[in-house]
């Protein structure tokens, strides 16, 4: 498109009193040639949106620079429609808000910034976004327990078609062995009758909803919006055209023979909670060998919270050990219930419950089990030890003793295998970062070369960001939904799979348009591939963290439009740079570190150039701008869409403009804090370990390049990290390369 840039340069917020405008102004207008510049003192208020909306309509302005306050602000105000490109330059939060007013120093940062800005204007073209053919906004569920009725019945309530595929010959799951079920509604202190059977009537029952029982995917192929589903079925082969899926296959209850020290196996009269429900639902409640129950002991956390067997919490335990100590009592309100705990867990309304078993004379003990044996009569003595005291428990024998075992997800199940990238040319086997566990679980067989199943995350669930994003997972457009997602009751996964229906539709809708999903919600760029330079060293196809990218039959990259989140780790992946986004691409990176003034070396004013995540890193910055915490003003910022997507070239550009120090700023990674595009924090700190090796083989010390790990939590942090990076530069001394 030929660009017509306007710049429009906002004053208020105090940033009209903190930097010479003028000068500002000459950036744009007398280096850049723009044609149009104007300046306003609150152009986020009617009269200054006015100004600018009447530019574009009546002066044919289609490059918006709007140099005021964060992009993370007013976007619905500064918002123009696709055929308006729009650049945002942050004067406020990361240079007058946190830099001295009127100083020759802030001056210089807020002139770079708009070049910075300007540069990157000029080189962006308008996205074209993908649509695919024949794209459908159906929601395939796969699972037929409560959270899969729930997701399929919600998205069908919501307008949506749903098909639920369930390898059971009946629906229901979990919930078809439960003699009751733990309360919904008040007084929450009484177990309900079990009402699957009402949700299964209403699902069938809708015209929207298409049921297959016995059945199993047999392969997913495609992306969102155009996914072809095979389903087997009685020996038939059905296909259906999907938009997206839900995953709501569920837990299984933990194997209790491997809790030796709890007898169970080895004495007939240890169950698990399971077998509880079946005894209870028989009618009066006797042990296996026939004997009436008289006194029970129900044993929590068998196996969970417990690092040689399931280290988490299963959450739902202790509220169904109380809901079947109710059993006993009503019908022998003199029989003796123990509970031996590590914690007692209620969430929500289920301390009544509790309350109610401690009111009815349950006896709970905290204790940690040391061994469970069997009298001659086959009752069973526990010996424990007392976690209060110290002291050893042991009782009179039992009864029955009921494991309370906790929940394995579906997808922790089957056979591992691994998928890592082969080493691009020059690059050690054991420097490819990539490496990504999946099981052979045998639920969706998708037709990914990234695997057939998702990868295998902390505990094997198959929740991707717990904390930013619920319901996603690593394959675009499949969420998961209840406990296969983690540990949950069947109230909350009731909620859960609602909010996983709510976000398939989304993404069926966002596809429909060619836009991505989270993270980048809106964005309508996609990568383009240039293939004639492709050496086929397949790092972009695993390093990809979401699976958009497959081989073709000639292992060429094949990539998966709206699989893509757009994030651009693919982009920093490559060692030919063959690929880019309308709106993103390395050489315009590369164009906005050139346009940055670098000082000569006698001037003493050092400049850092910062690579900041745009998901925590910049918005740390903001919020160090908000308080007003003062830092060094030699930084430059860039934001970049995730720090997976820095290419190592960038870092060569830098040090070859004179600049004397290269900050990363990117997300914590790991299991509790994760990158929000999952790998891409922890691929920049693989690559910038190569990097570091390169520096110093051209004598240029590699403390000039850092990455930092940041939360947006971390923001009054940012002042003691950029002065203390700035504090070695100093030791260093300057860029050797600077004025070359």
């Amino acid at each position: 498109m030929d660009k017509k840039t306007g710049v429009y340069i906002c004053t208020g917020c105090g940033i009209g009193e903190s930097l010479d405008i003028e000068s500002l102004s000459k950036v744009a207008t007398k280096e850049s040639k723009v044609p149009v510049c104007k300046t306003h003192s609150f152009y986020c208020g009617a009269e200054g949106a006015a100004q600018i909306k009447s530019d574009i309509e009546n002066e044919g302005v289609n490059t918006v620079v709007i140099a005021a306050c964060s992009s993370r602000v007013n976007y619905d105000v500064f918002e123009y429609g696709p055929s308006i490109l729009l650049e945002r330059t942050n004067l406020r939060e990361q240079i007058t808000w946190c830099h001295p007013a009127n100083d020759e120093d802030t001056q210089m940062m807020a002139e770079d910034s708009l070049r910075m800005s300007l540069a990157k204007a000029k080189h962006i073209q308008l996205p074209e976004s993908f649509v695919g053919e024949n794209m459908v906004k159906t929601i395939l569920v796969v699972g037929g327990g409560l959270s899969g009725i729930t997701a399929a019945l919600e998205s069908a309530k919501a307008g949506y078609k749903s098909v639920l595929v369930e390898k059971s010959p009946v629906l229901g799951g979990w919930m078809n062995s439960l003699y009751k079920q733990a309360p919904f509604k008040a007084p929450y202190d009484v177990p309900e009758e079990v009402d699957i059977e009402e949700r299964i009537k209403e699902l069938e029952a809708h015209p929207d909803v298409t049921v297959y029982v016995g059945a199993e995917i047999k392969e997913i192929a495609g992306a969102p919006g155009m996914f072809d589903v095979t389903i087997s079925q009685d020996g038939k082969t059905i296909t259906e055209r999907i938009g997206s899926v839900v995953l709501a296959t569920g837990a299984v209850p933990y194997d209790a023979t491997k809790l030796e020290n709890l007898g169970y196996g080895k004495y007939e009269n240890v169950i698990t909670g399971q077998k509880m429900e079946e005894l209870a639902k028989k009618g009066k409640i006797v042990r296996p060998d026939g004997k009436e129950v008289q006194s029970i002991a129900f044993i929590q956390c068998a196996g969970s919270r417990d690092p040689q067997h399931l280290p988490y919490c299963s959450t739902e335990c202790c509220v169904e050990s109380l809901k079947q100590a109710t059993y006993l009592k009503e019908q022998n309100p003199e029989a003796a219930v123990y509970v031996f705990y590590k914690d007692i867990r209620t969430p929500g309304q289920y301390e009544r419950l509790y309350k109610r078993v401690q009111k009815d004379g349950g006896i709970f003990v905290r204790g940690e089990i040391s061994v469970i044996t069997e009298d001659d009569e086959k009752n069973l003595i526990i010996q424990a030890i007392d976690v209060l005291t110290g002291a050893t428990i042991t009782t009179e024998g039992v009864d029955m003793v009921v494991l309370a075992t906790g929940m394995v997800p579906t997808t922790a199940l089957g056979e591992s295998m691994v998928v890592q990238a082969d080493p691009a040319e020059g690059t050690k086997k054991e420097e490819t970062p990539a490496v990504e566990e999946i099981l052979r679980s045998n639920l969706l067989n998708l037709a990914y070369r990234q695997g057939p199943e998702m990868p295998t995350l902390k505990y094997g669930f198959a929740d991707s960001h717990f904390i930013c994003f619920p319901y996603e997972t690593r394959r675009t457009g499949i969420y998961a939904a209840g406990s296969v997602r983690m540990p949950m009751d069947a109230v909350s996964s009731i909620e859960d799979a609602t909010g996983a229906a709510m976000k398939a539709i989304q993404c069926t809708e966002l596809s429909a348009n060619g836009s991505a999903v989270h993270p980048r919600v809106g964005d309508l760029s996609f990568p383009d591939f240039a293939m004639s330079r492709c050496t086929q060293c397949k790092r972009c196809t695993v390093e990809c963290p979401f699976g958009a990218i497959n081989e073709d039959d000639k292992f060429n990259p094949l990539p998966n439009p709206t699989r893509c989140r757009r994030c651009g780790i693919c982009m920093g992946a490559c060692p030919e740079r063959i690929i880019s986004f309308k709106n993103y691409a390395v050489p315009m990176i590369g164009n906005m570190i050139k346009a940055i003034e670098v000082p000569d070396e006698d001037e003493e004013k050092p400049r850092i150039v910062i690579f900041a995540c745009e998901n925590d890193a910049y918005p740390a910055l903001d919020m160090a701008g908000i308080n007003h915490l003062k830092y060094n003003a030699w930084v430059r910022v860039i934001p970049v869409r995730c720090l997976g997507s820095m290419n190592i070239v960038w870092i060569a550009d830098t040090m070859s403009q004179g600049i004397d120090g290269v900050l990363l700023l990117g997300c914590k990674h790991g299991d509790d804090y994760q990158c929000h595009f999952i790998q891409g924090s922890e691929l920049a700190e693989t690559r910038l370990a190569k990097v570091a090796e390169t520096l110093n083989r051209l004598d240029l010390d590699s403390d000039r390049v850092r990455m930092e790990q940041i939360s947006i939590t971390d923001y009054d942090k940012i002042p003691a990290i950029l002065d203390g990076f700035a504090a070695r530069l100093e030791e260093l001394g300057p860029n050797p390369y600077k004025g070359f």
